[in-house]
């Protein structure tokens, strides 16, 4: 059976190339995430300090995948 993935909020911390960005959760931990594919397609812009919610695989929780943009 698939593992649902864990959702979490931060806040974007570094913007990285190849639209990989450094996001700081509310505990203070740095995870490595990337833009949903939807985000992608509809060209959603993200800067630092700009809150957002991910997505993250219960078996790493070192990266995530960004699916929101919250104000």
């Amino acid at each position: 059976m698939k593992e649902s993935p864990v959702e979490v909020e931060g806040v974007i911390h570094t913007v990285l190339p190849g639209t990989m960005f450094r996001v700081q959760l509310d505990n203070k931990h740095l995870v490595l995430a990337v833009i949903s594919g939807k985000m992608r397609k509809r060209w959603v812009r993200l800067t630092v300090g700009d809150r957002v919610k991910m997505e993250m695989s219960p078996y790493d929780l070192q990266k995530a995948r960004i699916i929101w943009r919250l104000k």
